[in-house]
């Protein structure tokens, strides 16, 4: 899991609560909301973060 990392956001009240209508209505949490609207961005851009491989076979110690 990758790591996360803190920081302000200073949003519009009225965009905010909308944001807050739409994350209770898809069941997750505001912060959770974002993270899920901006990785959507991310991808309808071709701009999302390329996932890290976990390739844990370490074929040099046998």
């Amino acid at each position: 899991m990758s790591k996360k990392k803190a920081f302000a956001l200073r949003i519009n009240e009225d965009m905010l609560k909308a944001i807050e209508k739409w994350a209770s209505d898809e069941f997750r949490s505001t912060n959770g909301q974002i993270e899920f609207m901006l990785m959507q961005a991310l991808k309808d851009s071709n701009r999302a973060p390329k996932k890290k491989s976990n390739n844990t076979d370490n074929s040099d110690s046998q």
